[in-house]
């Protein structure tokens, strides 16, 4: 197994898909240390340790690469959610990015909406992003919200909503921001640590649960999912609205 885990971080770092090779490169080293722990041959201890050494040398390099990568702002990496896959609640996407320092956070989407929609909880998805944002470990203090108006009789609604989010954020010494614009496209969500998240389809990713007693109504992490794609990049500077 360690042995496949290793061959696949080569061809992951040949392809220059470095992040994911250094995860492959981790994985493979901890399972060739466990086989070096179980062999008592000295000859093949001593081949392993060699090839350990290697592939913990080119880890390291991948891993100053990548830093020198965020430092640059060049940093990109590549999510794709297939059709209906689960696992991929906000925790999973966001909380390797959500570091101590976070504290300010910027979400930009145009259909943060109210849950008369038949296909769309947004505004509820909006709450469980915020939730998540509460429990840290990052000690967010102001989140500002940039998205359009509800079309028609939901308008009223949708206020409503996002006002009871707001306050209710407040008891938590948290600030919400919202502002409204008609000409909002782009769906990406800034951490005030350089991350920056890009989801196709936003925060609405998830598809409608069967009935409100169907697992995965309360549990992101076994909702199926609509098939998006996720872009997440490092910025020296992250932009303000």
């Amino acid at each position: 197994a360690g042995a496949e885990t290793v061959k696949r971080a080569v061809e992951l770092d040949v392809a220059s898909r470095f992040q994911e090779s250094l995860v492959c490169y981790q994985e493979g080293i901890d399972l060739l240390l466990q086989v070096v722990k179980a062999t008592k041959d000295e000859a093949k201890k001593h081949r392993y340790r060699q090839k350990i050494s290697e592939y913990m040398t080119r880890a390291e390099d991948i891993k100053k690469h990548i830093e020198k990568e965020k430092q640059d702002g060049k940093y990109h990496k590549q999510i794709r959610i297939e059709e209906n896959a689960i696992g991929y609640g906000y925790e999973k996407l966001f909380q390797e990015y959500l570091t101590e320092i976070v504290s300010e956070v910027w979400v930009e989407d145009p259909y943060i909406r109210h849950v008369h929609q038949a296909s769309s909880y947004s505004l509820y998805n909006f709450l469980r992003f915020c939730e998540m944002l509460v429990k840290g470990p990052c000690k967010v203090k102001t989140i500002h919200l940039l998205t359009s108006y509800d079309e028609g009789s939901g308008r009223s609604q949708q206020i409503s909503g996002l006002e009871e989010i707001q306050q209710s954020l407040r008891n938590y010494g948290v600030t919400l921001n919202i502002a409204f614009s008609s000409s909002i496209h782009d769906r990406e969500i800034r951490f005030n640590n350089g991350w920056m998240i890009k989801i196709g389809r936003g925060l609405d990713y998830f598809k409608k649960p069967q009935s409100r007693f169907s697992i995965g109504y309360c549990d992101f992490d076994l909702r199926p999912c609509h098939e998006t794609t996720v872009d997440v990049f490092h910025t020296k500077h992250t932009k303000k609205m």
